[in-house]
């Protein structure tokens, strides 16, 4: 990785810490101003949760185990944790390119508080991420079959396309369409890692293959809502923060809708032939509510907490989980 200026006056400063405050100093502030600290220390956990990359690992490893759970078959335990630690990876140096780029080509604009994060503590994530993508790698010559690893590694013809199309010159990238967005890309890719242990594992036990492939139709379409949603918010202008601004721009509440409509409609079909299926699906649909409701009260979140609560709509499995696992 090729040096950049370390002095950046324009970088925004990192936020204050109003964690750090103390009884005392909340009675001698505005009520108003004291419940937003309040309310603003109460959110640091999750919005820390987002800025350092461990979000998408969570919500892969609960979806990965929802799909082997609605297929009926058992996963290694190495398997999420593989899936995890390379999703991790990936998306550190996906966030440290984007700064690097934009940093580069001074245009500081392009980044949210996620890339200013990394680029702050690249010395540390970036090392990290080298050693989670090591283990991962050690995982793989351990643990995974032969066979399995030829399979996975399918994931590269597309994982090659993503990074030609998101961090090459703009010279390479006339060789996709205009419709092959980031947001496509990372929401295909992201569903096909999440899926593929389960599917694995399914073809090794000849099983059923339409409960697969039902929760697969849903979470692909899930995973691009949550990218298109959160990329639409954050093109947003300033002022859209604001509720009364928001009529003026464009919503992905429609398609949340249409989404959760969809997968209530599928879980209702198949519910009587295919139960894990159909609860998984319904959750699922679940998640897209959950994104629909968001994007209508995005105005009561600053953007770096609405961004992991999109996320965080997307762990419904993990509850799932722990109910059926209550109910053995």
């Amino acid at each position: 990785m090729e040096a950049v200026a370390l002095t950046l006056p324009h970088l925004p400063a990192q936020e204050s810490s109003n964690c750090d405050i103390g009884n005392s100093d909340w009675l001698r502030l505005p009520a108003e101003e004291a419940a937003a600290l309040r309310e603003r220390a109460s959110v640091r956990p999750l919005e820390l949760w987002h800025l350092a990359s461990l979000d998408a690992p969570t919500v892969a490893a609960a979806w990965s185990l929802g799909f082997a759970w609605a297929a009926g078959v058992r996963l290694a335990a190495w398997a999420p944790l593989l899936l995890a630690l390379t999703v991790w990876a990936v998306y550190i140096f996906d966030r440290l390119l984007d700064a690097r780029a934009a940093l580069r080509a001074t245009e500081i604009n392009r980044l949210r508080e996620r890339h200013f994060f990394h680029w702050r503590h690249r010395h540390v994530l970036l090392p990290l991420a080298v050693a989670a993508a090591g283990v991962a790698a050690g995982l793989v010559l351990a643990f995974m079959p032969m066979a399995a690893r030829e399979r996975d590694a399918l994931l590269a013809v597309p994982s090659v396309a993503y990074f030609a199309r998101v961090h090459a010159g703009h010279r390479s990238r006339p060789f996709f369409s205009s419709l092959l967005t980031k947001e496509l890309l990372v929401g295909l890719l992201f569903t096909v890692g999440c899926a593929l242990p389960a599917w694995g594992a399914l073809l090794a036990a000849r099983g059923a293959l339409w409960p697969l492939a039902s929760v697969t139709a849903l979470f692909a379409p899930l995973a691009w809502l949550n990218c298109h949603a959160i990329d639409r918010w954050e093109a947003e202008p300033t002022d859209a923060w604001k509720p009364q601004a928001q009529s003026r721009k464009p919503s992905s509440s429609l398609a949340a809708g249409l989404l959760a409509a969809a997968g209530f409609l599928l879980a209702a079909l198949i519910a009587g032939i295919y139960p894990r299926a159909a609860a998984l699906v319904a959750i699922g649909a679940v998640s897209a509510l959950l994104l629909a409701l968001l994007d209508r009260w995005r105005g009561k979140l600053n953007p770096v907490a609405l961004r992991a609560a999109a996320d965080l709509a997307l762990l419904t499995p993990a509850l799932l989980l722990a109910l059926a696992w209550l109910a053995r």
